[in-house]
């Protein structure tokens, strides 16, 4: 592991010292690859997709799990958006002369050495290394047992096109030793890794939290809310809130509690049990809502839990305050949506809601690092520093200052 690390660290200081061209001529060729290979990358998803239908992993697992030709051509289309964006390294962030005439620039500077732990989904090993690579950072990535098998065929695809580029290979690594012990050893080692980006299960994040030595950004639980007020339009709210829940719902940035509001829960609410039924969704309301639609009870811990599933709490609310006051106590500072047509409403909640996203008329499936412009994401953090919400390039650098003097000395 030490000497593993040692490796990485050093060959930081390659990867930061390459030119915008010299990356985006690199990352265009990752994705090329990516692309040649994908019947093998195919074949060897499919040992994972089978280890976890043997092993009975949730079927949001699985989904989040499984490699086809759409989403291979996906990690590749991301992989060229990540190479056609503006390079973050070497921006002058702010600069000015002082009275003594030092004259002193903020640089941005790459992070240097990122280690991500992760669970299920394989497209994280491409994106998460393409970020790390655009913002001049070596990446250690630690996924999950379910999906060993595509991530060492990904992994090993791109340090080919790293050595064929005679760039160290422990640019983009698998963490050599991907048990428990090894995760324990690899976050007490800040002499060599930078930052600990976890984002999984809440036990996994906790323990990194808890544990590590080097400093965390967490991509914690998705808790997200979707408001419907008294003044909003009730087909969009509908439609909205369908989408937030059920587009895709293994996913952290899916709706997991519906809020409405009491004046037109008698009106709304059986136009969403029509819809929520016609996909499936398993609905638990408060006791209000039971008293309008056929639903089961939801309880204080389904309040509190991120189902990543087909289910979904509905709870009546009254008014925007009350809205807010449940989303203070039962939120994950991810991402949160309120419907309405009433401007100081929507002003109110998106003002004091304190979370990484709010929506005003659009689901909370959008936060996402693609959506947003980034390419991709390594996480979504649920931090306020030093990142917050989807965490692209410019988040993947720190920076540094430059004084440039003249014979000034300090008396």
């Amino acid at each position: 592991m030490i000497e593993f690390l040692k490796k990485a660290k050093d060959s930081s200081r390659i990867i930061s010292q390459l030119t915008a061209s010299e990356k985006r001529k690199i990352l265009n060729s990752m994705a090329d690859i990516i692309v040649e290979h994908k019947d093998l990358i195919i074949r060897e998803n499919e040992k994972d997709v089978e280890f976890a239908k043997t092993n009975s992993l949730q079927e949001s697992l699985i989904d989040r799990l499984i490699l086809n030709n759409k989403r291979i051509d996906g990690m590749a289309q991301s992989l060229r958006e990540i190479a056609l964006l503006p390079d973050p390294v070497g921006r002058v962030l702010d600069g000015w002369i002082n009275d003594i005439g030092l004259k002193i620039e903020k640089v941005s500077v790459p992070i240097g050495v990122i280690a991500t732990i992760y669970e299920s989904r394989p497209n994280v090993t491409s994106d998460t290394a393409g970020l790390c690579f655009k913002s001049g950072n070596v990446a250690i990535l630690k996924g999950g047992k379910e999906a060993e098998h595509s991530n060492k065929v990904i992994a090993l695809l791109l340090q080919t096109v790293l050595e064929n580029n005679n760039l160290p290979r422990e640019i983009i690594s698998l963490l050599p030793d991907s048990s428990r012990e090894g995760v324990t050893q690899l976050i007490k080692q800040d002499r060599y890794v930078d930052l600990i980006i976890p984002r999984g299960g809440e036990a996994l994040i906790r323990f990194v939290n808890n544990n590590s030595t080097v400093p965390v950004v967490k991509h914690d639980r998705g808790l997200c809310h979707t408001y419907i007020d008294r003044d909003a339009n009730l087909q969009m709210g509908v439609d909205i809130a369908i989408n937030a829940k059920t587009q895709r719902t293994g996913v952290c940035n899916a709706t997991e509690t519906l809020l409405v509001d009491y004046p037109i829960a008698d009106e709304i609410l059986p136009m969403l049990k029509v819809r929520f039924d016609e996909v499936g969704t398993e609905l638990k309301g408060c006791g209000v809502t039971q008293t309008i639609i056929d639903v089961n009870k939801a309880t204080d811990e389904d309040y509190n839990t991120e189902y990543l599933a087909n289910i979904l709490n509905i709870k009546i609310v009254n008014g925007v305050h009350e809205a807010i006051n449940h989303i203070s106590r039962y939120g994950s500072g991810h991402s949160e949506a309120i419907i309405t047509e009433n401007y100081q409403t929507a002003e109110k909640f998106m003002n004091e809601i304190d979370a990484s996203s709010l929506y005003l008329n659009a689901s909370t499936r959008f936060t996402d690092g693609g959506v947003f412009g980034f390419g991709a994401e390594v996480g979504i953090s649920t931090n306020k520093l030093h990142a917050r919400g989807p965490m692209g390039i410019k988040e993947l650098t720190t920076y540094k200052y430059k004084i440039y003097g003249n014979g000034q000395i300090r008396i």
